[in-house]
């Protein structure tokens, strides 16, 4: 199905499904949303959750289920971020870095799980152990040599420099969870202000966590997050009032939202998470530089955040937005030129010789495979924008959105991967470039292989200083870009919508801090 009749698709089947959604959309039995008998229930919807987003239970340690631990207010890591992305103690109290490779983290004395138990230098070390053992990305990330622990101390020793541990320590993977109660139908036992009775694919249902340790306390009685993936019934089930906040709307719904303020409140943050797309190196054609440059000066950054987006983004440079000292014009990339692209293509040999509109060599018309997803909203308008664009310089583009999409990629049968990735979740760049950009990265879509890259990662890793490691990532950034391994088309803008009664619901910058303990219901 093409993406044009997919959109359609979904806009008839929106009506009919809304009837299933809002009949399970409230606060209780019932499927009402406002409070009850006394209690004070929560309702919200969301686009990021559920297999298509890979999170179907609150156990951080498999595979990116800790952002909904996180976001939904189960779990808590040892350090947090700020506004600003500066680390704050959250569970622990203070750190020491002992020498080059070894820290000393104290955990606070008053911290208790769910359960009531408390969380004591030994619990952490066994959740920070058991991360290692199950996590996919944890042990590249961490290089957790050993463990120990003294009271409420932990001494936490890794295999080489790490800079950034801590950082790594406060991705969602690091929640602190009791490892002693196991995980029980998708359930973990975390230290946040509200715990998980029961979790299905579609929604999970918490209750305040009566041992929350925090000096604020948990307000809500009963909170119900509802994955709703099609976003015209998520518009229309926040118009209807069975929800009491949403995340991900569309955003042509967003000023329906906005214009009626006495309904409705809107809060939006700046964000790392930034859609982009990696060449396949894999794929002869796109092995010259030459036409990979084309490409990446045929993506209409300006239209597709201004226009597609409704001004919900920001027009990206490289992998990090503006508001770090890494990101924004700190480095450079190709600007949007038509022209300049179809110059490039013909110098790669490529022409259209035979008068179909689509550049040719050797009697074979470029044509690549693009592989997307569709649960994230903006990455199905991003591929209409882009097969639109590359065909006004002739170049054929094949758009596969598909949720299925990690089957493609194992296979390999694509030319180019777009995603959306939240590059600065820790606050500090290493993580995307170990992830997503190093030869051999778990995440590494394209395969690049770049020995500049490689040296300067390595430098990375054993530099501290917060000016020193961002010098070091915009020479990264700015090696990715030169060789337009992958190009950068916007940064997103987080919106929620709520009902003008919710208060103390607000978006953050680092994409993960939804549900907190001063959430109310007025």
């Amino acid at each position: 199905m093409n993406m044009r009749n997919r959109k359609k698709f979904a806009a008839v089947l929106a009506g009919m499904f809304a009837l299933s959604v809002f009949a399970g959309c409230g606060g209780g039995s019932d499927g009402k949303s406002s409070s009850a008998g006394g209690e004070k229930v929560f309702t919200y919807g969301t686009m990021a959750y559920g297999p298509a987003m890979e999170t179907t239970s609150t156990d951080p340690h498999n595979s990116y289920d800790g952002w909904a631990t996180m976001r939904y207010g189960v779990g808590e890591t040892l350090f947090r971020f700020n506004e600003k992305m500066e680390l704050v103690p959250w569970v622990a109290e203070k750190f020491e870095q002992v020498d080059d490779y070894t820290v000393k983290v104290t955990i606070k004395d008053n911290v208790v799980f769910s359960n009531g138990k408390k969380v004591t230098g030994d619990a952490v070390k066994a959740c920070l152990e058991d991360l290692i053992a199950r996590h996919d990305r944890a042990p590249k990330d961490l290089k957790i040599e050993s463990i120990a622990a003294e009271g409420q101390d932990v001494i936490i020793k890794s295999s080489e420099k790490m800079p950034a541990l801590l950082n790594y320590l406060s991705d969602p993977y690091g929640c602190i969870i009791d490892v002693e109660a196991g995980i029980h139908d998708g359930i973990a036992v975390g230290t946040g202000p509200y715990k998980a009775v029961k979790v299905t694919d579609t929604q999970v249902d918490l209750v305040k966590n009566e041992n929350y340790w925090g000096e604020v306390k948990p307000k809500m009685d009963k909170i119900f997050v509802k994955s709703i993936t099609d976003g015209d019934t998520l518009t229309m089930a926040m118009q209807n009032g069975e929800l009491d906040a949403v995340q991900g709307l569309p955003y042509a719904s967003l000023d329906l939202f906005r214009k009626d303020s006495s309904k409705y409140k809107v809060s939006q943050t700046e964000t790392s998470r930034v859609y982009q797309a990696a060449f396949n190196f894999k794929t002869p054609e796109l092995q010259d530089l030459r036409i990979r440059k084309a490409i990446s000066m045929a993506v209409d950054k300006d239209n597709f955040t201004k226009v597609l987006l409704n001004g919900n983004g920001a027009p990206a440079i490289g992998p990090f937005p503006a508001n770090l000292s890494f990101g924004g014009t700190a480095v450079k990339t190709v600007s949007y030129d038509l022209e300049g692209a179809k110059a490039l293509l013909k110098e790669a040999g490529y022409e259209d010789t035979d008068g179909d509109g689509y550049v040719d060599r050797n009697g074979k018309n470029l044509e690549l495979r693009y592989l997307t997803y569709t649960s994230r909203q903006e990455l199905p308008l991003l591929a209409e924008s882009l097969q639109a664009s590359l065909k006004k310089i002739g170049v054929k583009l094949d758009v596969n959105a598909t949720d299925n999409y990690k089957a493609v990629l194992k296979s390999g049968d694509y030319d180019m991967f777009a995603k959306a990735i939240v590059t600065a979740p820790t606050g500090d760049p290493e993580y995307y470039f170990t992830s997503h950009i190093v030869p051999g990265a778990v995440d590494n879509a394209g395969f690049y292989d770049s020995p500049q890259i490689a040296e300067l990662e390595d430098q990375l890793h054993n530099t501290y200083g917060a000016e020193k490691r961002a010098a070091l990532a915009v020479r990264m950034g700015q090696q990715v870009l030169d060789d337009c391994a992958l190009f950068y088309a916007s940064h997103l803008r987080m919106s929620f919508v709520m009902k003008p009664n919710i208060e103390g619901f607000t978006a953050h910058p680092s994409d993960y801090y939804e549900i907190r303990p001063e959430l109310d219901k007025k």
